[in-house]
């Protein structure tokens, strides 16, 4: 078995315990709970991995009552601010939007720079090479991100 392996999915009681934790962090920042910031976090909630806001506005836009574009960038925006999601680039220029979870546990990413597809992915020997980094470096690394750009299967043949 390799020691990178796919990751196929989130459990349910993992990301409705982020949209409780992104709730209760919006209701202590101080802002309302209610309306587009709920719908985007239930819908950041449902996925798996990175998503773009566009993505998201065509996913809310469908929903009864529709959320508006820059209510879903303001959203978006103010779930960053508040470490509650990652803002990542996914592909030329595209901003894909990742959760954070509270527990830190996370994931790295592979993207193809001709389609965009993204294969996220963990590796434990790769957390470890950090590890031991930051005490080679004598620096405390608090967070990071891999993204490792190239061309998938599809792409490649």
């Amino acid at each position: 078995m390799s020691a990178v392996s796919r990751i196929e999915g989130v459990e349910t009681e993992v990301t409705s315990r982020w949209a409780e934790h992104a709730l209760a962090t919006l209701a202590d920042a101080g802002l309302r709970r209610g309306g587009a910031r709920r719908a985007v976090v239930e819908a950041l909630s449902r996925h798996d991995c990175a998503v773009t806001a566009l993505d998201l506005d065509d996913e809310l836009r469908r929903r009864q009552p529709p959320v508006g574009r820059a209510s879903v960038y303001r959203a978006l925006e103010q779930l960053e601010q508040l470490g509650l999601v990652q803002r990542m680039e996914v592909c030329r220029g595209t901003a894909g939007y990742e959760r954070v979870d509270p527990t830190g546990h996370h994931h790295h990413h592979a993207i193809c720079r001709d389609c965009g597809r993204m294969v996220p992915f963990e590796d434990p020997s790769l957390e470890q090479a950090i590890g031991k980094l930051s005490e080679s470096l004598d620096f405390e690394i608090t967070e990071h991100d891999v993204v490792l750009r190239g061309r998938c299967e599809n792409c490649s043949n």
